[in-house]
Parts: structure tokens; sequence; C-alpha cells
């Protein structure tokens, strides 16, 4: 009996990298899913890379997710990988759409044709409740997604259940709120902030341009958030699970934080461009959790406060260690 098998698709992203360190602290044989493109993003993981096992495959090619799953025979499949930005989604509704939802549909079938007895998660998204419909949400609050990010994050977790009643897969669904940190994508909100705060307090930018202040988001680190995907999955039975730190923030908050700081006042710097708007608005997500702190033991441990602060300090000591990625 060798040690046991995860395979995470989305490896080589925030969630990924944190979960595949978290793997191998608990001793795993982890394989990554990785897609070929012109540039091999892999910055996230290249501290461990020497640990891992990559292949290279993708959500929109059932055959390289049947061919991995048959090579590697996990015992645990993590699928994080998805178009995840909400913004792009609404200009690539299409390609959004085949991997976060089809995608889905693509790996829970082939663990099923293959015969596999594998484990597996499957990571939705607080998009899903958008225009909440009770606060906060819980895991029987019904979803109204606002984007075809979220609508097909909706179609991922419907199918997970499907799969999971229909055959008797031990699937479960990550229902996360906003988790943040350092390795967090530079197009999203917190991380083009704290991007920001660095880059104006180090002299190589005068403002800071951001779409609307008021989004009131439920913020937590991402690093305690994957250890919760893990947990989901030494469950007996498989189930879903709202992921949140039961605290909301407004995106004008966030920027307080991380300009006071460095000393700085955020209403010197930051403009508000209509062009960051979405076409339709999430205005407030707030989670509660009850059930995964009850039944996992879970409870997050960095808060906002720390949270803004670590994440800036980590840009303002990032200057000049990765001058090839694209700011």
């Amino acid at each position: 009996m060798g040690s046991t098998k995860a395979l995470v698709t989305g490896i080589t992203g925030q969630d990924g990298s944190y979960l595949a360190e978290f793997l191998l602290e608990k001793g795993y044989e982890v394989h990554g899913l990785v897609r070929r493109s012109s540039s091999f993003n892999t910055w996230r993981i290249d501290h461990v890379r020497e640990r891992l096992v990559l292949h290279y495959g993708d959500l929109v090619d059932q055959n390289s997710l049947v061919r991995t799953l048959e090579t590697v025979q996990p015992d645990e499949v993590y699928n994080l990988a998805a178009q995840s930005h909400v913004k792009v989604s609404f200009e690539m509704p299409e390609y959004t759409t085949d991997v976060t939802a089809i995608g889905v549909l693509r790996v829970l079938d082939a663990v099923r044709d293959l015969g596999l007895h594998t484990r597996v998660y499957q990571a939705g998204s607080s998009e899903m409740f958008g225009l909440v419909q009770e606060t906060p949400q819980t895991e029987k609050t019904p979803f109204h997604p606002r984007s075809p990010y979220a609508v097909s994050k909706v179609f991922g977790h419907w199918t997970a259940v499907n799969y999971r009643e229909s055959y008797g897969m031990h699937v479960s669904n990550g229902i996360l709120f906003n988790h943040e940190s350092p390795r967090r994508g530079e197009n999203f909100v917190t991380r083009k902030i704290t991007m920001g705060v660095a880059a104006i307090k180090q002299g190589r930018a005068k403002e800071l341009r951001l779409g609307n202040l008021d989004a009131k988001r439920d913020w937590g680190f991402a690093r305690d958030y994957v250890e919760v995907m893990w947990r989901m999955l030494q469950q007996d039975k498989p189930d879903d699970y709202v992921i949140a730190t039961g605290e909301t923030h407004s995106v004008r908050e966030f920027c307080e934080e991380a300009f006071s700081h460095v000393g700085l006042d955020w209403k010197d710097f930051v403009k508000v461009d209509r062009k960051y708007f979405r076409p339709a608005e999430v205005d407030v997500l707030l989670g509660d959790s009850s059930k995964a702190r009850k039944v996992l033991g879970w409870e997050p441990k960095v808060t906002f406060t720390e949270l803004a602060r670590l994440m800036v300090d980590a840009d303002l000591e990032a200057e000049g260690r990765h001058p090839t990625r694209s700011r």
C-alpha cells in the first residue's frame, strides 16, 4: 500500500498551489493537470515542482482526462480548474461554460466510466448565490447566479449532486466564499488593490482605478480554505458545505486596510472607473459556515485585517522577484 494519491486540476492556480503544499505535507503523492499554453505559468508551484507529477490535460478535452485518470488511478480528485474570472466570463461566455460547467461533467463521467472508487471534490462558489435570496447564505439558500461564470458553477454543483445521487459516487461540493492570498490572480480586485498599494508606495504609480467600491464580500485566506477541501473528502458520507468567515466587508474597506497599512490615505489615490463595473452586480455575499464548523471541525484562522496586510507585505516584497511576470 503506497501513499494516498491525489489529482488536482487547476494545480497552477491560487488554490491548487496551496492544496498541493498541504497534501504534500500530509504525505500524499500529488499529481496535477496542467494546460499546455504558450507561456508556462507555474510560478505558484515552482518551489514544490520537483515533488509533483504533472500531466498535460484540459477540462475541455475528455480524452486527456480519461488518460490521466487511468494513468494515475487517484484516491482523490480535487477539481479546481475553471475560467474563474467573473468579468472575463461575460466576454467569453461560451469558453467559460465549456471549462467551468461541462468540464465538471467530463471529470465526473471519466471517473465513472473508468469504474474508479475515487472521491471527488468539486469547487463551487459563493457567486452561485448572486442576487441573494437570503442573508447569510447557507447550503439551503436558493441559487440566483448573475454571470456566465456563476451559471457554470451552478451547473457543476448540480452535476456533482446528480452523480452522487445517481451513481453513489463520493462527490462533495465546497461552496467557497471569496478567498484571497498573495497568489491571487492579478486581475482580481483584492490583488489589484495590494499591487496598487505596493506600486504607489514605491513611487511607480500615482493612482489605482477600480470599479464598484460598494460591493461587499466575505473574504478569507486561501490557505485556510484548502484544508477544508481535504476534510470533506475524509468524511464517510459526501455532502455540500458553505465555507466562509461569516463577516462581510466592502471593497472600500479593503482599500482602507491596505493603504493605511503603509501609512497612506486611499482617498488620495483610488479613482472609480465605470469600465470595471459588471453588467449585473452581486452586491452582498455573506456565508454561514456553521455546518462545516460543526461537521468538519473547521474554522478560518486569518482575519480580514491580517489578510489585507499580509497581501500588501507580499506585494511590497515581490517587486523585482518576478520581473518577467505580466503586470
